[in-house]
């Protein structure tokens, strides 16, 4: 452990789903002052406890990642406690319809995930900022997957989804510039132990896997078509990854996608 993040303060929205506790641990290893946030009491303890055993500490708080009000509230008391924020993460994860046509996708279903995605990115980014700015600057992180860069039937509303994630991810860099504040969209492919430890992500691939004939568990346990890596990300790369994307090493990267798809994108 190299101790880069010794008293920096990360938030990691959603943070007790697979992603975000990942990310989390990660954080904490490298000696961040960690608070994640999610909606389930017995899962944030779950991943408090995880990141423990891991090494690190972190506090944790139910909050509603589409509340605006919960969200500038949790940020204001964590800058408070903390002396400021420096990194956050939304990793906010929903359940949605996925591979229904468009013949027969209600515009209820549709709207879920681009509501759903783009309102904790833009929440996640309006209650860190005005502490980051105090700080003097910080790194704001998302997550997306490549499915607005594929075209096929089934998946509206999640690759609007992804592509309003990125899109804001992007403008948002060029805004916060002047505070001296870095955004970073992380676009990954399906990971295997996030997707078959019971998080969403499992019944989004189903559908998928289901029209290539297979299970979800063969799906992810092999190659699937497209990649050029032979190999789907994992959390720890992901974890790596938004490591790298909040240090000094970074320190000349904004408005970024950067690609864990595998290579199934190339943009």
């Amino acid at each position: 452990m190299s101790q880069a993040f010794q008293g920096r303060c990360v938030v990691v929205h959603g943070g007790s789903g697979a992603i975000g506790s990942a990310v989390a641990r990660a954080f904490a290893r490298e000696g961040a002052q960690v608070f994640i946030t999610g909606r389930n009491r017995t899962r944030l303890d779950a991943a408090v406890r995880a990141i423990a055993l891991a090494g690190g500490s972190a506090e944790a708080a139910v909050v509603d990642g589409l509340d605006e009000q919960a969200m500038l509230r949790h940020a204001s008391e964590v800058a408070e406690r903390a002396g400021g924020i420096d990194v956050a993460l939304n990793a906010i994860g929903i359940l949605h319809v996925q591979g229904t046509p468009l013949s027969a996708l209600s515009l209820e279903d549709f709207f879920l995930p681009v509501h759903a995605y783009t309102r904790s990115t833009f929440l996640t980014a309006k209650a860190v900022s005005p502490h980051m700015a105090k700080r003097g600057g910080g790194v704001i992180l998302s997550v997306s997957t490549p499915a607005s860069r594929l075209p096929g039937p089934g998946y509206l509303g999640h690759a609007v989804a992804c592509a309003g994630v990125e899109a804001l991810s992007r403008h948002m860099a060029g805004e916060l510039a002047a505070f001296n504040i870095r955004t970073v969209c992380i676009r990954s492919h399906a990971i295997p132990e996030a997707a078959l430890g019971g998080s969403h992500a499992y019944e989004v691939f189903r559908p998928v896997a289901e029209s290539m004939g297979i299970t979800v568990e063969q799906m992810l346990s092999g190659n699937p078509p497209g990649l050029l890596v032979k190999h789907l990300p994992s959390l720890d790369q992901m974890a790596a990854t938004a490591l790298f994307a909040a240090s000094q090493g970074a320190g000349a990267m904004t408005g970024a996608v950067l690609n864990l798809s595998g290579g199934i994108t190339l943009d």
